[in-house]
C-alpha cells in the first residue's frame, strides 16, 4: 500500500472503522483484540517510561493527562490515574465511554472530561495537558489527519508537556492495511516522517518488551515540539528501557491496531 494513496481523505475509511468497533464488546479483551492477557505487560513498560521521563531534566507536570482513543479506559485506569491528578478521555464510541464510567470504579474521581469524538475531528483545549497519551489508535487516521491531530495536540500542552505515541510498527518499509477494522500499520520510517512534518522531535524512543511471538513490534515515542536551536537531551535509541532478548517475533495481523 503506497503512502500517496493513504494520504487521500476517505470518509469510508473512518465509517468502516466506526462500524467495526460498534460490534466489539466493551471489555478489556475486546479492546485488545482478544489479547487481554498482554495488558499487564503493556502497562508495566509504559509505567517505566513515565517514571524515567519524570526523572529527566525539565519533566512534564503531573496535573492533567489526555487518553486518546481511550476505549473503556484501560490505560487511564491502570496507568494514567496512578500518575496524574486528572485524566480526560477521548473516544468516538459512546458505548465504550459509558462503560468506562463503570469500569474506572473508585478511580472515577480522578477522571475529568469525557469527549465522544473521533481523533480526526477532536482538538484539545489549549495548554491543558502535561501528557497526551496516544496508544494503538494512530492507524485509524490518515497521514494528513494524523499530522493535523499531532499539531493540535501541541497547542494542548502545558510548558514541558509531551506527547507519547505507543504504536505497532511493521518490520518492512511498507504500510500494511487491515481491511477488517479499517486501519493501517506504518513502518518506522513513515511514522518518523509524520512526526517531523508535525514539527515534533522524538525525545525518547523505547521498544515494548516481552510481548508474545506473532505480534507486531511496539514502540513508544516521547515527542516534544521543535524549538529553534533546541538541543535534544536524549538520543532516540532504545536504551531507556532495557531491551528484552530477541524472540524472533514475526509480523502478523493478530494484534488489533486500535488496542485501547
Amino acid at each position: 500500500m503506497t503512502t500517496e494513496l493513504f494520504q487521500k481523505p476517505d470518509e469510508k475509511f473512518y465509517t468502516d472503522a466506526a462500524n467495526y468497533w460498534s460490534e466489539i464488546p466493551a471489555t478489556v479483551d475486546g479492546m485488545l483484540g482478544g489479547f487481554g492477557f498482554i495488558s499487564q505487560t503493556d502497562i508495566k513498560d509504559s509505567k517505566l517510561l513515565l517514571k524515567q521521563l519524570f526523572n529527566c531534566k525539565n519533566p512534564p507536570g503531573r496535573d492533567h493527562a489526555l487518553d486518546c482513543g481511550a476505549g473503556i479506559g484501560r490505560i487511564s485506569k491502570f496507568l494514567l490515574t496512578d500518575v496524574f491528578d486528572k485524566v480526560d478521555l477521548v473516544e468516538q464510541n459512546p458505548t465504550f465511554l459509558e462503560q468506562a464510567k463503570r469500569y474506572m470504579g473508585a478511580k472515577l474521581s480522578r477522571i475529568g472530561d469525557f469527549y465522544t469524538e473521533g481523533l480526526q475531528r477532536f482538538r484539545p483545549e489549549s495548554k491543558k495537558y502535561d501528557v497526551v497519551w496516544i496508544q494503538w489508535v494512530v492507524g485509524h487516521l490518515t497521514d494528513n489527519d494524523l499530522i493535523d491531530f499531532l499539531v493540535s495536540c501541541q497547542d494542548g500542552l502545558k510548558p514541558n508537556g509531551v506527547i507519547v505515541v505507543k504504536e505497532n510498527i511493521t518490520s518492512t518499509d511498507e504500510v500494511e492495511m487491515d481491511r477488517q477494522d479499517s486501519s493501517v500499520t506504518r513502518p518506522m520510517r513513515l511514522l518518523r516522517q509524520i512526526f517531523d512534518k508535525a514539527n515534533l522531535e522524538c525525545y525518547r524512543q523505547a521498544k515494548q518488551r516481552n510481548f508474545p511471538k506473532g505480534l507486531y513490534s511496539v514502540y513508544m515515542f516521547v515527542l516534544k515540539p521543535k524549538k529553534v536551536n533546541d538541543v535534544v537531551e536524549e538520543s532516540t535509541n532504545e536504551s531507556e528501557i532495557p531491551p528484552a532478548e530477541e524472540n524472533g517475533n514475526k509480523e502478523g495481523h493478530d494484534q488489533n491496531e486500535e488496542t485501547r
